[in-house]
């Protein structure tokens, strides 16, 4: 049962790196589009393969979920023997829990969807909530770059720096950072005022003369880090920060709100395959062998512990 990868439209780039650093071919797949903008995907030979559809749910989110759970159903049915959904970013995440009357709970509708469409286990990148696996009918593995970013940090970033959670959410990834890192970690509460909007109300830890690193696992349109940006200047942080993120949305706003020339970095990984707005110091990290290496220890059945968030 040898390794096939199938790749979706969604990053084919990243897809074809991680066949590469597998030693393996992708699978042929074409995608045929209706003129109505119906999708159907032709996937080439996957009997009796250990399967792993590569594609991130990123923008269009919908779009390209769709294209997910056809491409699962097509390997399904072309007797392919286990099939792994590789979802670097997992879009509606987000949409864990209900926060008033007449809302769904997207993640687990996404999730269920994913089984039903043919996936017998899940492979993800920092999801923006941990509670996945529980909502999932099958195995989840939850890998973290939590590593690959914080090496690049450790070669740019000053002695003096701080680690800097922008939300309560971000204190446990904030943790993780600190600790290969070395260095302290400061806290901003925040309240979000729309879903593109957010204010800073509270700054917990020293950040004086220091410059800092704001770490989140994504950054959508930069309401988020703009607040902490701003809350740590106000408090008399050096004009010298690093914003760094597993998932690069980059949308909306995000340029004028990351263009603060107190940013000097901004560091993300290719989970997505985003548009790279102009003008930003952006920095872009693989998680390539990440996934390379996760995919030939599920091959191999040997443990991927070294791998996932938290460990």
């Amino acid at each position: 049962m040898g390794v096939r990868v199938v790749a979706g439209t969604a990053h084919r780039a990243l897809a074809d790196a991680i066949a590469t650093a597998l030693g393996a071919v992708p699978v042929e797949c074409e995608l045929v589009r209706f003129p109505d903008g119906e999708v159907r995907p032709i996937v080439g030979h996957v009997r009796d393969g250990d399967v792993y559809v590569v594609q991130p749910t990123g923008p269009h989110v919908s779009e390209h979920l769709i294209e997910l759970f056809l491409l699962l159903d097509a390997c399904r049915r072309g007797g392919a023997d286990r099939i792994t959904a590789v979802v670097p970013y997992f879009g509606y995440a987000r949409q864990d829990r209900r926060t008033r009357e007449g809302q769904p709970v997207g993640a687990r509708v996404v999730a269920e969807a994913l089984v039903t469409a043919g996936a017998h286990r899940l492979l993800v990148v920092d999801p923006h909530t941990t509670a996945l696996e529980a909502m999932c009918g099958i195995p989840v593995d939850m890998l973290t770059a939590v590593p690959v970013i914080a090496e690049a940090l450790a070669r740019e970033i000053p002695d003096t720096a701080v680690v800097v959670s922008p939300d309560l959410g971000a204190v446990k990834l904030a943790e993780h950072y600190a600790g290969r890192l070395r260095r302290p970690v400061v806290v901003v509460r925040k309240t979000r005022v729309t879903g593109t909007s957010v204010q800073a109300e509270e700054l917990v830890g020293d950040v004086v003369g220091r410059p800092a690193v704001v770490v989140d696992d994504m950054i959508s349109t930069g309401g988020t880090v703009e607040a902490a940006v701003q809350a740590l200047l106000d408090r008399g942080a050096a004009p010298d920060i690093t914003v760094a993120a597993t998932h690069g949305l980059l949308v909306g706003p995000v340029q004028d709100r990351l263009g603060h020339p107190a940013i000097r970095r901004l560091l993300i990984t290719d989970t997505l395959a985003s548009e790279q707005p102009q003008g930003l110091p952006l920095q872009v990290r693989s998680v390539a062998p990440l996934l390379a290496d996760a995919i030939n220890r599920l091959h191999n059945s040997e443990p991927l512990d070294a791998l996932l968030t938290g460990a």
